[in-house]
């Protein structure tokens, strides 16, 4: 019976398997006809998601990547957990420019294993050998293919190596990186101007301690936010309204303060106090000002770092936002607003460059808030979103 392998040797493995991304991008630029095999395996974990459908949705959500058969000799091996409607495939590869649908649909496999469950896509791969080994063989060339993933997590690691192939985005050894707490120690440490707060709050008490420090610094603050270190589309974030408290010395200011903090407002529907708290304990989180201003909006920029370790600014949005506190993400405008457009992409490139200096590959997006009082824009950086997302597409 095999040993099973340790994780220093799964590490040198996978980093061998990364470097092969160096020829082979060097050739993708090269806008050169190369054969090569694209795996997309688009899994994703959230904890909003409870039903297969909408699992399915987001699955589905990544088909524009169908656009990369426009390339004559490329191969795209696209996986789902339920088997897609051949007129949805029918319809992206008839976007193709200048490529005839069924030579296309020729170079496209789409496999699924028949899993409605809301297990993420990269585990039930994983459950399955038999399945991972059909992946395989449809690969013709591994030192010409790639594993393209929503986001990375040790479930995609696992699975790149399975598959023998690399892996095109962020070692989940720098998950950190891309949390809360982390962007706020790259903000601090690159010199991007980012919200009052506190970082690795792990209670109730550190969250009280952390909000008492804050009024104490600056008793103007009217409200604050709590975020889970993870957490998508603002489904991990609370509101906390501290209009009207005590001032922060005062011997009543801490009790007053706690009864907030119960009664604190969540983006996510059926989210209890204690159950945040729970998860907070277990995640981590950060408590941050919230930014306010005559006027508000919510830009973003998306980058990537190839594999090179070139930085390159992709594009700017402005997010639409809804929800019980207006943190949930609804959707986007490109590009985004040319009054601080400028403002928010030199911030974005100092992280990009700093993420690149300690390793980090693949598509990343910088949150900011900005905020225009007596005319003038002031930009915020809120978090790294260390993944694709859902405005990955129209660069494309």
């Amino acid at each position: 019976m095999a040993k099973p392998k340790v994780a220093s040797e799964s590490k040198d493995q996978f980093d061998h398997l990364q470097k092969k991304l160096v020829p082979l991008w060097k050739s993708i630029e090269r806008f050169n006809q190369d054969p090569q095999t694209i795996v997309v395996v688009p899994s994703i974990s959230i904890d909003a998601i409870s039903e297969g459908a909408v699992m399915q949705a987001y699955e589905e959500r990544f088909l524009f990547l169908l656009l990369l058969l426009r390339q004559p000799r490329a191969r795209l091996i696209y996986v789902t957990s339920q088997a897609i409607l051949p007129s949805i495939i029918d319809y992206y590869l008839d976007l193709l420019p200048g490529v005839i649908p069924s030579h296309a649909h020729q170079r496209l496999f789409l496999l699924s294993p028949l899993d409605g469950s809301v297990s993420p896509l990269s585990q039930k791969l994983l459950d399955r050998p038999r399945f991972i080994e059909r992946i395989r063989s449809l690969i013709s060339d591994p030192d010409r293919a790639h594993l393209v993933p929503f986001n990375t997590t040790d479930m995609e690691k696992e699975l790149a190596l399975r598959l023998g192939i690399p892996m095109y985005g962020a070692d989940p050894k720098f998950f950190s990186l891309g949390t809360k707490s982390g962007c706020r120690k790259i903000f601090q440490e690159e010199g991007v101007a980012h919200p009052l707060g506190h970082e690795n709050l792990a209670s109730a008490d550190d969250v009280i301690e952390a909000i008492t420090e804050m009024r104490a610094r600056k008793p103007s603050i009217k409200q604050v936010l709590i975020k889970l270190n993870e957490g998508v589309s603002g489904e991990g974030n609370a509101l906390v309204d501290l209009s009207g408290l005590p001032p922060s010395e005062d011997s009543d200011a801490r009790a007053a303060l706690q009864d907030r903090l119960r009664a604190m407002r969540f983006e996510l529907k059926g989210i209890t106090y204690d159950s945040y708290m729970k998860k907070l304990e277990e995640r981590k989180g950060v408590v941050e000002e919230r930014i306010a201003g005559e006027e508000f909006r919510s830009p973003s920029v998306q980058l990537r770092i190839t594999p090179l370790g070139s930085v390159e600014l992709l594009s700017t949005h402005d997010q639409l936002l809804g929800g019980p506190s207006g943190q949930s993400y609804l959707g986007c405008v490109f590009p985004a607003d040319s009054g601080y457009a400028s403002l928010i992409t030199p911030e974005a490139t100092k992280v990009g460059k700093r993420l690149a200096k300690e390793g980090v590959i693949g598509r990343f997006a910088l949150d900011f808030v900005v905020v225009r009082s007596n005319g003038k824009w002031e930009p915020y950086a809120i978090e790294i979103n260390l993944r694709k997302g859902g405005t990955t597409h129209p660069f494309l």
